[in-house]
């Protein structure tokens, strides 16, 4: 007969949480390391209490600021080691819940796990309405947590105590599992969390979650195989999936043998690193000029691990040679199948060993490999104009500040940026010396995420230097979590960029006749009421030092590149602020489209030249069958 403990729901919880791991060629993590959490009515007396009792050791708790910024800090950390460990975020009801659904949506589309732990409304519904209760007039049982159902990859509303095991080993199957892992929701009724019940002492055994490395279906390798040896041009396109199973050493070692050359998403970027002969930089719309030609002109492409989004395609118009076909290597069947491709369900090292192995012998012609070099050489000139200053008493455009910081970093330094204009710039100029250096979060590109990215990343690697840059327009949306860094001594650099505005929207915004409208931070214009007046008198650098960090004001690129080794040197968390000139233009125009529709009828003559430059370039959109 087995043995029983008496516990909370919320006890039980965190103490099964505490002994999950996962194992992945024998290396074990634990799988939730740690807890994120404010408190409110909706947890404060069940998970809240919980987390008190069960102690440091068995469940670190972090406090945080905002519950979105929460779900960011945990996706970094999720990222940082490749998916073997994640950790949990607990907020009350209502507005701490609704907090969630962006960060969920986040790491849901960009793949990666995060456990949300939400309060939720009385399941015995004695005291009814509660405060902060959603109430529908039709569903009763709906609350605001039914938001985050879609951007879950596991939901469930534990209504009883014993409902919870099978619930919470649902949720580590998910979190666990690399084809289908993301956001998942354990949304708990604050009764319930606080509910006693007599748990078998087995839902607390130790319990490993193994990370599988499923291999390549021989009938689907030996047509990936055929497929590579009779390709006159393939392309490699490196997505996400490439570090989340470690296969970086396995893709140079095919690249090596093959000579096949290497494009990199946004995702991907660093999969080789950029001095490989092989690594012809970023792909798409923010793409370098080497491998967009590649592209256009590949006879074969052949993804690995990559969802193809519209900046990779370029809006389905990059991928132009009449007899292209594609090859995706993928451990999803669902984004493999994508653009009509062949297939290869699998792990991505797993498949590019067996690729290896079964293409011994082969190598793509040596003209080809002259030329993707040539192209390569080509654009590191390229790189190199942007990241130069001709003069160091100047003030630095955003270019010339990569370059600075390009000449400061180490390889073991991970660069974190999300929004604006700066993925584009980094995306075709960066250039990645390891693995985790390049921490793109471009699948949501949501505003906010590089601060807690980066404290997450510091807590899953403690000795890395890690920097989030940001410009203004996302410092303001979320800078709260600085202080988190600095409650916690955590020494994260933050590059801060003012440029007074949404400097990437408004670029766009020009671009398909939008005139810039309400993309600058400026006071109004008393004649026309618009957003044309003078730079708002906001300083930015006091509002970080106000929050607790050092900060550095830097006004010109030699200051610059001081600043930004003496923030390395550091073990404080500091800021860097810089002014950028934004009037020169430095950095390469983009070298392929992408779709952003454009009014097919306008009275203004800016939208009117827009349509007709739109129309050119949608033409050139295939579908792939």
């Amino acid at each position: 007969m087995s043995t029983t403990t008496r516990l909370t729901v919320a006890q039980a919880l965190v103490r099964f949480l505490s002994v999950q791991y996962t194992e992945r060629d024998g290396v074990r993590h634990r799988l939730i390391a740690g807890t994120w959490g404010i408190f409110g009515h909706g947890n404060v007396a069940g998970i809240g209490q919980a987390l008190l009792e069960a102690g440091e050791d068995a469940m670190p708790f972090h406090q945080g600021r905002n519950e979105q910024a929460m779900v960011h800090a945990a996706v970094g950390h999720a990222r940082q080691l490749n998916r073997l460990s994640a950790q949990a975020v607990t907020t009350s009801i209502g507005p701490g819940a609704t907090n969630l659904v962006t960060g969920a949506a986040l790491a849901t589309i960009n793949r990666l796990p995060v456990l949300l732990l939400p309060g939720d409304y009385f399941a015995t519904r004695a005291a009814d309405p509660l405060l902060q209760q959603l109430e529908h007039p039709t569903e009763a049982d709906v609350s605001v947590n039914d938001t985050l159902r879609p951007v879950s990859r596991y939901f469930d509303r534990v209504h009883r105590p014993e409902a919870l095991i099978p619930s919470a080993l649902q949720a580590m199957r998910v979190l666990a599992d690399p084809a289908e892992t993301g956001a998942v929701t354990l949304a708990l009724p604050q009764d319930v969390q606080a509910e006693a019940y007599d748990w078998p002492e087995e839902f607390f055994a130790e319990r490993v979650w193994r990370v599988r490395r499923p291999a390549p279906d021989p009938v689907e390798l030996a047509e990936a195989v055929r497929a590579i040896r009779s390709a006159g041009r393939p392309l490699i396109v490196a997505g996400g999936g490439v570090h989340h199973s470690e296969a970086e050493e396995t893709l140079k070692a095919l690249v090596d043998a093959t000579g096949i050359p290497v494009a990199s998403t946004q995702a991907g970027k660093g999969s080789l690193r950029h001095d490989h002969p092989a690594d012809v930089g970023g792909i798409g719309h923010t793409g370098t000029a080497v491998a967009d030609d590649l592209a256009r002109t590949a006879d074969l492409v052949i993804g690995v691990g990559t969802r193809y989004s519209d900046f990779t395609t370029a809006s389905g118009t990059l991928f132009q040679n009449p007899d292209v076909r594609f090859l995706n290597l993928n451990i999803t069947a669902f984004d493999a199948h994508k653009l009509a491709a062949r297939t290869v369900v699998c792990d991505a090292r797993a498949g590019l060993e067996a690729l290896t192995s079964a293409l011994e012998g082969h190598r793509v012609h040596a003209a080809y490999e002259a030329e993707y070099g040539t192209g390569k050489a080509r654009w590191e000139q390229v790189v190199t104009r942007a990241f130069e200053a001709a003069d160091e008493s100047a003030v630095p455009t955003q270019t010339q500040l990569l370059g600075a910081l390009d000449a400061v970093v180490g390889d073991e330094d991970v660069v974190i940026n999300a929004a604006g204009s700066l993925p584009g710039d980094l995306h075709k100029l960066w250039r990645a010396r390891s693995p985790r250096q390049y921490h793109l979060e471009y699948g949501y590109s949501c505003m906010g995420y590089e601060i807690p990215a980066a404290i997450g990343v510091q807590q899953a690697t403690p000795d890395t230097p890690v920097w989030a840059l940001v410009g203004d327009g996302t410092y303001l949306m979320m800078p709260t979590e600085l202080v988190t860094a600095v409650q916690e001594g955590l020494p994260i650099n933050l590059v801060l960029i003012q440029n007074h505005g949404y400097a990437s929207i408004g670029g766009l915004s020009e671009s398909v006749g939008g005139e810039r409208f309400g993309t600058a931070y400026r006071h109004r214009d008393p004649a026309d009421g618009s957003y044309t007046g003078a730079p708002l008198p906001v300083d930015l650098a006091a509002n970080a030092a106000s929050l607790g960090m050092d900060v550095l004001r830097a006004k010109t690129v030699r200051e610059l590149r001081e600043a930004l080794a003496t923030a390395r040197s550091s073990d404080r968390p500091t800021c860097v602020y810089v002014e950028t000139d934004t009037a020169t233009p430095t950095a390469p125009p983009a070298e392929a489209w992408w779709d952003v529709p454009v009014a097919q009828t306008a009275s203004r003559e800016a939208a009117v030249r827009a349509r007709t430059e739109y129309d050119r370039q949608a033409a050139a959109r295939r579908t792939h069958l």
